[in-house]
């Protein structure tokens, strides 16, 4: 059933019950008013025939007849319109519309107060009873008057209250049915656009024009988000599958060389079985570098992936000092040669997700470890994390050979490893991505002192609106270095 519909329905059948309540409350009203006018004017019929119902009793005590006489005409004349009856204790005068003398009347005590209704037969009449006092005289005077005209005008009434009810039944409908329909146009309207959307093969959404119903207007606001969230949903979806393309791509093309080396050494092992300990020895080497590598490959290409498919939902306000102190905690434990120090202000906090914020520090300091050693071997690592006008900057200086300038840029693209390196590639990838995710920058230079390299992080420290770039594991070399990093001069 239509929402019209129902309406008019509802109106139709509560407006005639409202029209029967205030015409019940109508006949009551009227019909008090009606009895109080009637016995209103009794009260003054008998006060302005009292004086001459008082001389018709005395003339009549008297035994004058012909006085008696004049006083009961007199009497008659100023009752006008009602019936009188005087009642005293030798002889009754009655005069005018009355009921019979049959009907029995109340006890002049008991109507004294007030008009009572006696009943002739069918019909009904008003009666009111004064007391008649004068000079050896006493007596009862009674008015009547017809209890029919209330009544008529009672019935008028409630034929056009029930006659007004039926009325209202289908006219109040169908006015509660125009202005329904009228009302829920808009409505209809946003029913009929809303039809015709198939996020699946098209782009249109809802416009946004009001259209000055409060309910429509918050219905199609409430339907443009959800839209928008499907929008959101299938876009991230998308990203997810190509996440997923991309990662089992990149692995089968990276997998296939230390794969196939092992596959190599382990056909050297099961052809030769008496091969001499210095060459198995070899070969076991080989072996477990390979697996190293490939495990580590698998490590980093999963980081990568969780870094493009993190929500915003999940950053919050990072303590990056303590995050620092942490991770460097955790490399001198695992590198007890390496020299390690941490240059950290307290309570420098940012916005962002903090596994990637560790990831990031963890990468810098591993790079610095495997690469970061002088010539003798050792290693000397020094961490900073300082503020610096808008942006909280984070610097990891090692002491090894430094990074060329042409190659500065280069370092932080997918699978890009030193000729000497038995690493992923993807460890500085990781570090620019997480960079680039929480709107920061990634840079470097030579060390402060001429020696080494320095990693520079810059983070912003309050919260600067969705997450950036998360397209590291899709994107080819040459979007990440359109895309990823500030230029630098060398």
């Amino acid at each position: 059933m239509r929402l019209s519909t129902r309406i008019a329905l509802a109106v139709g059948c509560t407006v005639p019950l409202l029209v029967l309540a205030s015409g019940w409350l109508l006949l009551h009203l009227v019909a008090r008013d009606v009895r109080g006018a009637g016995d209103q004017h009794l009260r003054q019929r008998a006060a302005a025939v009292a004086p001459d119902a008082r001389s018709l009793l005395r003339a009549s005590a008297n035994d004058r007849p012909r006085a008696a006489d004049t006083r009961e005409r007199r009497l008659f004349d100023a009752a006008l319109d009602v019936g009188v009856r005087v009642v005293g204790p030798d002889a009754t005068f009655s005069g005018g519309p009355q009921p019979g003398p049959a009907v029995r009347l109340p006890a002049p005590g008991s109507a004294a107060f007030g008009p009572v209704t006696v009943h002739d037969g069918a019909r009904a009449w008003r009666a009111l009873a004064r007391p008649v006092r004068g000079r050896a005289v006493t007596g009862t005077l009674w008015v009547f008057v017809p209890d029919t005209a209330g009544r008529t005008q009672l019935t008028l009434v409630r034929r056009r209250v029930f006659l007004t009810a039926l009325l209202a039944a289908p006219l109040s409908g169908l006015l509660a049915w125009a202005m329904a329909t009228g009302a829920s146009a808009p409505l209809r309207r946003l029913t009929r656009r809303a039809a015709g959307l198939d996020p699946r093969t098209s782009s249109a959404r809802l416009d946004g024009a009001p259209t000055g119903v409060t309910e429509v207007d918050e219905l199609a606001a409430t339907l443009r988000t959800v839209l928008a969230r499907y929008d959101e949903q299938a876009a991230r979806t998308a990203e997810a599958l190509d996440t997923a393309r991309s990662f089992s791509s990149a692995a089968a093309h990276e997998l296939r060389t230390p794969l196939m080396s092992m596959g190599t050494n382990l056909d050297i092992l099961a052809a030769h079985p008496d091969l001499p300990e210095p060459d198995r020895g070899e070969v076991l080497d080989d072996l477990r570098s390979e697996h190293a590598r490939l495990l580590g490959l698998l490590v980093m290409l999963r980081e990568l992936g969780r870094g493009d498919l993190v929500e915003a939902e999940t950053f919050g306000r990072v303590d990056l000092s303590e995050l620092a102190d942490a991770a460097v905690a955790e490399v001198r434990r695992r590198a007890r040669d390496a020299d390690i120090t941490l240059d950290a202000a307290p309570g420098l906090t940012v916005h962002g997700w903090e596994p990637g914020l560790r990831l990031l520090l963890d990468n810098l300091l591993g790079n610095a470890l495997a690469h970061g050693r002088d010539t003798r071997g050792r290693a000397r690592v020094r961490v900073g994390v300082h503020g610096a006008a808008d942006r909280v900057l984070v610097t990891v200086d090692d002491g090894g050979p430094g990074i060329p300038p042409a190659a500065r840029q280069r370092i932080f693209e997918r699978f890009q490893r030193g000729p000497d390196s038995t690493g992923s590639g993807l460890g500085l990838t990781l570090v620019a991505q997480q960079a680039a995710l929480h709107r920061g920058t990634v840079t470097v230079t030579g060390g402060p002192d001429g020696t080494g390299a320095r990693f520079e992080v810059r983070l912003p420290p309050e919260r600067g609106g969705p997450p950036g770039r998360r397209d590291w594991l899709i994107g080819t070399a040459g979007a990440n270095r359109s895309q990823g990093f500030p230029k630098e001069s060398p």
